[in-house]
C-alpha cells in the first residue's frame, strides 16, 4: 500500500495495451515518457501539485519490450520536483537503453551535475505551464541552461501556444539545442493555419538550435476519435499538426509515448494505438527512421549515432 493517495479522479494507464500493427523502425527510441516513484521508495515532492500512481521502471520497460521501442528517454516528473533520483535510478537499471532528462536548481553543485551526466542525463527541462509548477525566475533559467551547456546537454521546455509571444525572447536567448514539448501544446479547435500555430512553425523556422516533439495527440485532440478499442485512425485532428511539423522539420523531431500519461482527464489510451498514430503523421519509412531513430540517437546518443 502507498503511502501517497492518489489525487481524486486519477486515472491510470491502460493496463493492458495492444500489441501496435505499426511495426516499429529497428532501434526506435520512445523519447518522452515518466517514471511515478514507486511513491515508497522515491517519495513525492512535497510542493507537488498532483499525486500520480506508482509507475516503476520495470513497468516502463515492460511496456517499451512489448511495443517493440529499443530506448527510452524519462523525464523527470513534475511530482517529484527537482528530486530526480526516480529518473536516474530508471536510467542507470536499464543497461544503457534510457537517458533522462533532469529538473535542477540554481544550488546544484557542478559535481552534482556530472553524477547526473554519467547516469545518463543528456538535458534539463523547464516546464511553463502554470497549473503543473511554480514559477521559476528566468535569470536562474538562463544560468542554468549556461552549465549545462557546457556538458552538451540541452533544454526542453513545456508551455502552453498562448504563452508563446511572451516567452520569446527567453526562449530563443537559450544557448542550448532546445527540445518544446507536443508542439508548444496549441489549440487545435483553432485549425492548423491559425495564427498561433503559425508562430510556432517560425518559431523552428527561425531558430536552426528548436526541435520538438510531436506526441501527446490525447492531450490536445478536441473531436478525435480516441485512441481506443482498436482505432486505427485516432485524432484526426491533431494529425495536420503533427503532420506539418514532420513533414517541414524531419531532422529536429521526436516521439514518445508520455506513458504513464499524467494528469489527463478526459480518457487513457491505449499505448499500442498511439504507436500506430506515427505513420499517419510521418507517412514514409525515411521520415519514420529520422523520427523515431536518427534524431534521438543523435540528441541521446551521440556517440552512438
Amino acid at each position: 500500500m502507498s503511502q501517497f493517495e492518489k489525487t481524486p479522479g486519477w486515472m491510470d494507464w491502460y493496463a493492458n495495451p495492444s500489441k501496435p500493427s505499426f511495426k516499429l523502425p529497428a532501434g526506435a527510441v520512445d523519447a518522452h515518457c515518466h517514471v511515478f516513484g514507486p511513491g515508497n521508495e522515491f517519495p513525492f515532492a512535497p510542493e507537488r501539485k498532483y499525486t500520480p500512481c506508482d509507475a516503476s521502471k520495470a513497468q516502463l520497460f515492460a511496456l517499451r519490450d512489448h511495443l517493440g521501442f529499443a530506448r527510452n528517454v524519462v523525464v523527470q516528473a513534475t511530482c517529484h520536483g527537482a528530486d530526480n533520483r526516480a529518473m536516474v535510478d530508471a536510467c542507470k537499471a536499464s543497461g544503457g537503453k534510457a537517458r533522462g532528462v533532469a529538473t535542477v536548481k540554481r544550488s546544484i553543485s557542478d559535481v552534482e551535475l556530472q553524477e547526473l551526466h554519467d547516469a545518463g542525463v543528456r538535458g534539463v527541462r523547464f516546464n511553463f505551464v502554470k497549473r503543473l509548477v511554480d514559477f521559476t525566475p528566468k535569470d536562474e533559467l538562463l544560468e542554468i541552461a549556461g552549465r549545462i551547456a557546457k556538458l552538451g546537454w540541452h533544454v526542453v521546455i513545456y508551455f502552453e501556444a498562448v504563452d508563446l509571444p511572451e516567452l520569446w525572447d527567453f526562449f530563443t536567448a537559450l544557448p542550448t539545442t532546445v527540445v518544446v514539448d507536443h508542439m508548444g501544446r496549441p489549440d487545435v479547435s483553432k485549425g492548423v493555419d491559425s495564427e498561433e500555430f503559425a508562430l510556432f512553425l517560425k518559431f523552428m523556422r527561425e531558430h536552426q538550435n528548436v526541435w520538438s516533439k510531436v506526441s501527446c495527440p490525447e492531450r490536445l485532440s478536441v473531436t478525435g476519435p480516441k485512441a481506443l478499442n482498436g482505432e486505427q485512425n485516432a485524432y484526426q485532428d491533431v494529425l495536420p499538426f503533427a503532420r506539418r511539423v514532420v513533414e517541414e522539420f524531419p531532422e529536429r523531431v521526436l516521439w514518445g509515448t508520455d506513458w504513464p500519461h499524467p494528469n489527463l482527464k478526459d480518457h487513457m489510451p491505449d499505448d499500442g494505438l498511439l504507436v500506430d498514430f506515427i505513420p499517419h503523421i510521418a507517412p514514409t519509412a525515411e521520415l519514420q527512421q529520422k523520427l523515431l531513430v536518427d534524431n534521438p540517437m543523435r540528441l541521446y546518443w551521440p556517440e552512438l549515432a
